[in-house]
Parts: C-alpha cells; sequence; structure tokens
C-alpha cells in the first residue's frame, strides 16, 4: 500500500448486501481452534475490528458474554445486525466508527480480532490503542484468511479478473483512490513495535466449497477492487458479461474450489 492512499468511505460502498452471499463462511473449526488455544468459557467481551457484517463476529459471538463488531461501513453493520438477528445472537453491539478512533470509551475485551481487515487501517495507531484495550491475559488475534476465492477450483478467477480490469482499468481500484501495489504487508513489525509479542500461530486446514454462479458473482461484488459504485453506469453491463463468462465455464451454474488454510497469529502484551 502506498502512502498516497487514503481510506473514504466508498471503500466498500455497495458492497454489504454481496459481502454475506458471496464469501465463505469461516468454518466453525476456527472457532473451536480459538476456543481451545484461548481456553474461552463464555465469559469476557469480545472486539472484533473491521467487523463487515460481523462474518467472524457471529462465529465468535457464544464464546463471550459480549461481541462488539466495529466498521466504518454503516451498511455492513446494518447486515451484520440483520445476520444476528435472523440467528438468534442477541449479546452483539454494533459500533460505527474508524478503528483509528479506538479505544472510543468501548472498554476492555478478553480478544480482538482482525479478520482481512488489518491493512485498511493507520496500523501503528490501532494496533498501540488495541494493546491498551485488552485486559489482562488478553489477545489480539490476526486472522490471515481468504474467503472470496479458493486456491484452486473451476470458478474461472483469471478471466474474471481480466473483465474488471477490462471495465475498470489494469490498476486496482480502491475507494476513489488505487492501489497500484496492493494492500500493505509487515505486520510482524507493527506489532511487535505496539508492544505486542508473538506471534504464536495456529492454522486451520482449508476445505472445499461448492458455490453457484449467483454466489460467485456477489462475491466479485464484495470487493473493494470491484465495489458496485466503481462500474457506474455500467454496472449492469459488466454483471450481464461476468454471467455469461460464468456460464461458458459452467452452464449447470456450479462451482467447486479449494480454499487456502487459515492462519491466525496470537499477540499479547
Amino acid at each position: 500500500m502506498t502512502d498516497a492512499w487514503e481510506w473514504d468511505p466508498s471503500l466498500y460502498s455497495g458492497s454489504a448486501e454481496y459481502y454475506s452471499r458471496g464469501r465463505a463462511g469461516y468454518p466453525p473449526e476456527l472457532a473451536a481452534a480459538l476456543t481451545a488455544e484461548l481456553a474461552l468459557d463464555g465469559s469476557g467481551r469480545l472486539l472484533d475490528v473491521g467487523c463487515g457484517p460481523g462474518s467472524l463476529t457471529l462465529l465468535l459471538a457464544g464464546s463471550f458474554e459480549e461481541a462488539v463488531g466495529l466498521d466504518a461501513d454503516a451498511a455492513m453493520l446494518g447486515e451484520a445486525a440483520r445476520l444476528a438477528e435472523l440467528a438468534g445472537i442477541g449479546h452483539c453491539r454494533w459500533v460505527h466508527r474508524r478503528a483509528e478512533e479506538l479505544p472510543a470509551g468501548l472498554g476492555r475485551f478478553r480478544l480482538v480480532t482482525f479478520a482481512q481487515s488489518f491493512h485498511w487501517f493507520d496500523r501503528a495507531r490501532v494496533a498501540a490503542a488495541v494493546r491498551d484495550m485488552l485486559e489482562p491475559g488478553g489477545c489480539c488475534a490476526h486472522v490471515h484468511a481468504t474467503t472470496h476465492q479458493g486456491v484452486e477450483g473451476s470458478v474461472p478467477h483469471a478471466k474474471i479478473t481480466d473483465l474488471v480490469r477490462a471495465y475498470l482499468g489494469s490498476v486496482r481500484r480502491a475507494g476513489q483512490g488505487t492501489l497500484p501495489n496492493g494492500t500493505a504487508g509487515g505486520e510482524t513489525e507493527i506489532y511487535r513495535a505496539a508492544g505486542l509479542r508473538g506471534p504464536r500461530r495456529f492454522e486451520v486446514p482449508g476445505r472445499v466449497v461448492t458455490r453457484t454462479a449467483d454466489e460467485v458473482v456477489a462475491g466479485v461484488f464484495s470487493l473493494s477492487s470491484a465495489a458496485p459504485h466503481l462500474f457506474g453506469e455500467r454496472r449492469a453491463e459488466f454483471e450481464a458479461e461476468l454471467r455469461r463468462l460464468l456460464h461458458r465455464a459452467s452452464p449447470a451454474g456450479t462451482f467447486t474450489e479449494r480454499l487456502r488454510e487459515i492462519a491466525v497469529d496470537l499477540w499479547r502484551p
């Protein structure tokens, strides 16, 4: 990520309704592994930073007295609240703020999670804030995962990428800016500079999923680099062409792919 890129509210504009349909959910094995690693017993509080539609928040909520999901996109939080109600999960709280506003009077937490979100933040500032928000014995978990596509399978991802580029250009879009070098890495140094120790890493094996054409389309629109607003008046044209591409790849309209493993880095003060 370059220093020239700046976050703006349109980063995931229009993507919330597609996110939970188009991305593979985090597996229950992830919750089980975190429960075992951290001896979770239903006590304490969870903070999921950059929670989106609550994909991880809702999975882990049963292991805590309260689960707090924080996100800068109000539509994502609306979708999270809807999904929580559908699941009958009543002890979640959804906070519409940027991560840079932490601690934001939210108190202390047994576990703070970043799942496919940390790279969007002022990472040094957020990591330092989170360190001070951990209760004694608390932990920060950085979840490395890819939920919109697999490492191998029948989804024609390369052709989809080419189609997106034909409409939006060869440089990756992100909100009102671009990311010619992709999102930032090197989080290990940032966590350590913030005074956190680790990481202790564990992995959850990848799995094979079957997706419909509708779900693949939703997965494309769930991406910041292909958010619906970026296509402007050509959105319907793009979707029609995307669906034709998918039909050629699988006339039956189903796709199977293997997801990569999920790696979790645990950090402690």
